[in-house]
């Protein structure tokens, strides 16, 4: 990567986490802090913490439709200033019908199909999923940090002070992508970035993508619905000021036993296999909240992280193995709206549930939510071994159509989507078996 991609993949990732730590920072405390708040009920609380997925689902196709007319950096600018006004409603808010809008509010600032845009437009083809890998780190981070910097922020300054810490976070992404984002001379077609309106439809006709898209709305309903309650279990075992510490804790040793996980699973071929397992590990999970054992409940949050880090690192790259070479813009878009409407709904039902069936309710609920994942999932077929590669053809090819057929008949490559007039080749490789030398002739990766 050149100095220029490297900073532009730098800078658009520290906007992400910025972004991601203001709406996951509130999780791991908002339950605490309703009773100050008028009106609050486990109903309208769970709301005000999935509030942010309604939005976050309608709005995230259109803002990056509306990043192709108006230009990226406008579009992103326009999400983060949504977002801090959102913030700043909320930290002003009494009552949590105020909260509820303000993270409406937060929602409404959809800009990660406008981000992967940019990013599109500031890398080479051969560099982009490289680039792309440093936004998917950063979200994750970003989730990590917020678990730890939530309970800390929340004890110091209240959750009014937490919103404005939201607020200052979209202004730090605000100042970093006027001052550091480089900004594009040309806009470029990016099928791995871009969501095509007509290949939104072919999405639902593919049984074992619809098989992950739910898994993707399962996983986030039922990580809305846990922090619906788990503050409050954690609050009758442990200080406010050990949340923080308890949750560093479980979030390290996630990330410990998640690795080997996902290289076992690569290398030996087994991600039908673990991937079940870690579904199974989240009914496990709930199960042990449902007890009244401190300890129980810290291997509970142990084995959630562990299985729901395992699976959110695993469920993008199961979703770009299966989607078809060139349409993996079209795909995410659908996932990530998807995830966000899980998000929306988790918090919004489990509330109810949390309302209505106290933690037992709630633990039933995401049980169920998690068993059905399971039994869609034993029968899914194994995942194909592939890998999404992006082609910068030579210039001096001519026949396109001759190009394609040529790249199909190399040994490893199953898919080939060009786009002629970007010299762009969309590629679905087995890396095992590619050959790279053959391959290298028509041009870089």
């Amino acid at each position: 990567m050149s100095f220029v991609e490297l900073k532009a993949a730098l800078s658009l990732a520290i906007v992400f986490i910025c972004r991601m730590l203001g709406l996951f920072m509130v999780l791991p405390v908002l339950s605490l802090f309703a009773e100050d708040l008028q009106g609050a009920s486990p109903s309208l609380v769970g709301l005000a913490i999935g509030a942010y997925g309604f939005t976050q689902a309608v709005l995230q196709i259109p803002f990056g439709w509306l990043s192709d007319r108006w230009g990226r950096k406008p579009v992103i600018l326009l999400g983060l200033s949504i977002f801090m006004v959102g913030s700043l409603l909320a930290a002003q808010a009494t009552s949590i019908e105020g909260v509820i809008v303000g993270r409406i509010l937060q929602g409404c600032g959809a800009i990660a199909g406008a981000v992967t845009a940019l990013m599109a437009d500031l890398t080479r083809d051969q560099h982009r999923t490289k680039a792309m890998a440093m936004i998917g780190m950063g979200i994750g981070l970003a989730f990590a940090i917020a678990m730890v910097l939530g309970p800390l922020v929340s004890s110091a300054w209240g959750l009014s002070g937490l919103f404005v810490s939201n607020a200052l976070l979209a202004l730090v992404a605000m100042l970093v992508t006027v001052l550091l984002v480089p900004t594009p001379v040309i806009r470029r077609r990016d099928l791995n970035s871009s969501v095509d309106r007509l290949g939104v439809r072919q999405v639902f006709a593919s049984v074992e993508l619809l098989r992950h898209i739910f898994g993707v709305f399962s996983l986030h309903f039922v990580l809305m619905a846990l922090f619906v309650f788990l503050p409050e279990l954690l609050s009758r075992e442990f200080g406010p000021s050990d949340h923080g510490v308890i949750y560093l804790a479980a979030m390290g040793g996630s990330f410990v036993l998640m690795v080997p996980l996902i290289i076992f699973s690569e290398r030996q071929r087994l991600l039908k296999q673990c991937y079940c397992l870690a579904i199974a590990m989240l009914s496990v999970a709930f199960t042990l909240f449902g007890t009244v054992n401190a300890t129980l409940l810290l291997v509970g949050l142990l084995v959630f992280f562990f299985a729901f880090n395992f699976l959110e690192a695993t469920l993008p790259s199961l979703v770009s193995k299966l989607a078809p070479a060139g349409t993996r813009g079209t795909v995410m878009g659908v996932y990530s709206s998807c995830q966000f409407l899980g998000a929306a709904l988790g918090g919004s039902i489990g509330g109810l549930a949390m309302e209505y069936g106290d933690v037992t309710g709630t633990t039933v609920l995401c049980i169920i939510a998690t068993a059905l994942w399971c039994g869609l999932s034993v029968t899914m077929r194994q995942p194909p071994c592939v890998s999404t590669m992006v082609m910068a053809l030579h210039p001096e090819l001519r026949d396109m159509h001759s190009v394609d057929e040529q790249l199909s008949g190399i040994a490893g490559v199953q898919e080939v989507t060009v786009l002629p007039a970007e010299k762009t080749a969309y590629l679905k490789v087995d890396k095992h078996v590619l050959d790279r030398t053959a391959l290298q002739r028509f041009g870089q990766y």
